[in-house]
C-alpha cells in the first residue's frame, strides 16, 4: 500500500488539499468496488492539528502530524494563498521534514502555488518546474535557480512533481493516478470527476504581464515604448539607441532584468494585443494580423500557435463566444 501524506500548510487553498483527498480516496473505492485491497493510505499531515486555510475561513483537522511519520511515499503540496514569502515563512517548519523525506524515498508534488514552498526547500535547484501564470515573475524573482516552466501543466524529473495554475492541480493528481495504479483507473477518475484527461498545456489561459519588478530604469523605459509602440516595427538598433546603450549590453540587461529577449517581449506583447482582438471583435485573422504589425501572415499564425498552444482560429473559437455562435 502507498503511503500519501498531504500537506496542511497554514493559509493552504482548500480547494487543491480536498480535491486531492477526494481522488485518491475514491481510487481506493475503485479498488474496494472490485473485491480488491485498497492502493493508498491517505492522510492528512500538518504542523498543528488545527490549521487555517483559505484565509482563515476553513479549518483543516489533520490526521497525523509530521513529527507522527517515520516514511511516506508521496508528498503532496497544495496552493498556498497570501503574500507568497510570508506564507512561506508561516511553513518553514515543514521544510526539513520535506527534504528528510525525499532523501528517504519518497516522491514530492507541488499543486500550483504550492511550487513556491516545494522551491524553498532547495529540492529545486536546476530542476524544472510549473506554478500558475499569476505568480511567474514572482516564482522567478524569488528563484532564480529553478527552471521555471510556463507552458506545461505537469513537470515530472526526479521523483518531483509540479502543476500548473489552479485547477490544472486535477491533472497531475490523474498523472499520478496513472503512474500508480494504471491508466484504466485514471480514465475511470477522470470519467467520475469530470476532468479532462491528458491536457498538456497550459499556454492558452497565460495573460503576459511583462516583468518590471526589476530596478533597471532604461530596460523599463524599452518595456513601455514596446508596449505603446507593438503595431509599428521596431529594431533592437532603434531602441538601443533611444537609451544610449549599445546593442550587446541592451540585449544582455533586458534578458537579465525581465526573462525574455527583446525580440520574445515584442512578440509576447503583440500576441497578447492579438489575443485580446480574437476574444472580443469580429476583425477577420488578417485585419487582426495587420494590427498588431504582422504582413506576413506564415509567421504571425507560426509565433501565436507558439505563444498560445492554438491556431488563431482555434483561439477565437474556444474564448469568442459571439463568433462561436
Amino acid at each position: 500500500m502507498k503511503h500519501i501524506s498531504i500537506l496542511v500548510p497554514k493559509g493552504a487553498i482548500l480547494g487543491s488539499l480536498e480535491g486531492s483527498r477526494q481522488l485518491f480516496s475514491q481510487v481506493n473505492e475503485f479498488f474496494k468496488a472490485k473485491g480488491q485491497p485498497p492502493l493508498f493510505t491517505v492522510q492528512l499531515v500538518g504542523l498543528t492539528k488545527g490549521t487555517p486555510v483559505s484565509g482563515g475561513l476553513f479549518t483543516v483537522n489533520t490526521d497525523l502530524l509530521i513529527g507522527d511519520i517515520e516514511k511516506t511515499d508521496l508528498i503532496i503540496i497544495p496552493a498556498i494563498d497570501g503574500e507568497l514569502s510570508g506564507a512561506i515563512e508561516k511553513n518553514k517548519d515543514f521544510v526539513p521534514w520535506i527534504v528528510k523525506q525525499y532523501e528517504n524515498g519518497a516522491e514530492i508534488a507541488s499543486l500550483c502555488l504550492g511550487a513556491f514552498l516545494l522551491a524553498s526547500t532547495g529540492l529545486l535547484k536546476g530542476r524544472k518546474c510549473a506554478t500558475h501564470w499569476l505568480a511567474e515573475n514572482d516564482f522567478r524573482r524569488m528563484f532564480p535557480d529553478v527552471s521555471l516552466v510556463t507552458e506545461k501543466i505537469i513537470t515530472d524529473e526526479h521523483g518531483i512533481y509540479s502543476s500548473g495554475g489552479a485547477f490544472s492541480y486535477l491533472n497531475l493528481i490523474l498523472y499520478l493516478i496513472e503512474k500508480y495504479a494504471g491508466r484504466e483507473i485514471a480514465v475511470l477518475s477522470a470519467k467520475v470527476f469530470a476532468i479532462e484527461l491528458d491536457r498538456e498545456n497550459q499556454l492558452s489561459f497565460t495573460i503576459f504581464q511583462g516583468q518590471k519588478e526589476h530596478e533597471d530604469e532604461s530596460v523599463k523605459k524599452i518595456q513601455e515604448f514596446i508596449e505603446k509602440n507593438f503595431q509599428e516595427k521596431i529594431t533592437i538598433d532603434q531602441l538601443a539607441s533611444m537609451q544610449a546603450i549599445g546593442r550587446r549590453n541592451l540585449e544582455r540587461r533586458f534578458k537579465k532584468a525581465t526573462s525574455n529577449t527583446i525580440v520574445e517581449y515584442i512578440q509576447r506583447v503583440k500576441m497578447e494585443a492579438a489575443k485580446i482582438s480574437l476574444e472580443s471583435s469580429r476583425e477577420n485573422i488578417n485585419e487582426v494580423m495587420y494590427k498588431v504589425g504582422y504582413t506576413d501572415n506564415k509567421a504571425f499564425r507560426t509565433t501565436f500557435k507558439r505563444i498560445t498552444g492554438l491556431s488563431p482560429i482555434q483561439y477565437r473559437s474556444k474564448y469568442n463566444r459571439e463568433m462561436a455562435v
